[in-house]
């Protein structure tokens, strides 16, 4: 991945994250937050990535909301940072956080199946 690369991924994160909060009114959206950005090599397509707060049916909502306002997400983003090229924008979830909650509970359960239980310690005589 190039450096500008890079710092076009940081802006479009930045500057959708801003939109999304402060200018987008949606009521099919939900507690949405950027998790980031990953544009193509010839920086003409961007995903940004997105976790929502809450239910399934919250998540598809605001996903839909989102790809729906994508053209004018990408039109306010063009006037805030120059491009020569803006890239498509499309939407997308990012399980990470759900994944890593997962991957939390497993090491827990783990680790209470490997903690010793008073009837398995040895007793004095």
């Amino acid at each position: 991945m190039t450096l500008r690369q890079e710092r076009v991924q940081e802006q479009l994160a930045h500057e959708a994250s801003d939109l999304i909060q402060k200018e987008l009114r949606d009521p099919r959206l939900g507690f949405v937050t950027v998790t980031g950005a990953e544009v193509t090599r010839d920086l003409r397509y961007a995903k940004i990535f997105v976790s929502v707060l809450g239910e399934e049916t919250s998540r598809v909502n605001s996903l839909k909301a989102l790809n729906g306002a994508a053209g004018l997400i990408r039109a306010e983003i063009a006037k805030r940072i120059r491009l020569r090229i803006m890239p498509e924008i499309t939407f997308h979830y990012d399980d990470s956080l759900a994944r890593g909650q997962h991957i939390f509970e497993l090491l827990h359960s783990v680790e209470a199946d490997l903690r010793p239980r008073p009837e398995d310690l040895p007793t004095e005589k």
